[in-house]
């Protein structure tokens, strides 16, 4: 019986931990590709509160891709946002989108 309930502990702790969304892969995905269309820099970043980065970010950033696949100005990030790649590492943008958000009194580092 106790090893059941360890394994089951170690198992529940293991998925936990790869559940999570990584802070750096987000600031990865945000240099690559929104930094095309976002002059401003990581700046931009914080020009939004947290409570708006997760509204566009909801359903794996199917409202972020909206407004972008929208905007005339966004032309060079639609094929981004229309594949799957996005909607996979949407979770580890979400983070860092949330934690360098206008109100959590965060500043990213330089890429």
């Amino acid at each position: 019986m106790t090893k059941f309930v360890l394994i089951l502990l170690s198992l529940t702790i293991f998925s936990l931990t790869t559940a999570n969304a990584a802070l750096y892969k987000g600031q990865r995905i945000f240099v690559k590709k929104c930094l095309k269309c976002h002059d401003a820099g990581q700046s931009f970043v914080s020009e939004y509160k947290m409570k708006k980065w997760k509204k566009w970010m909801k359903k794996k950033g199917k409202p972020l891709a909206k407004l972008h696949l929208k905007s005339k100005k966004a032309k060079k990030s639609h094929k981004y946002f229309k594949s799957k790649k996005y909607s996979k590492k949407s979770k580890h943008l979400k983070q860092f989108l949330i934690e360098y958000a206008k109100d959590s009194g965060n500043v990213p580092a330089c890429n």
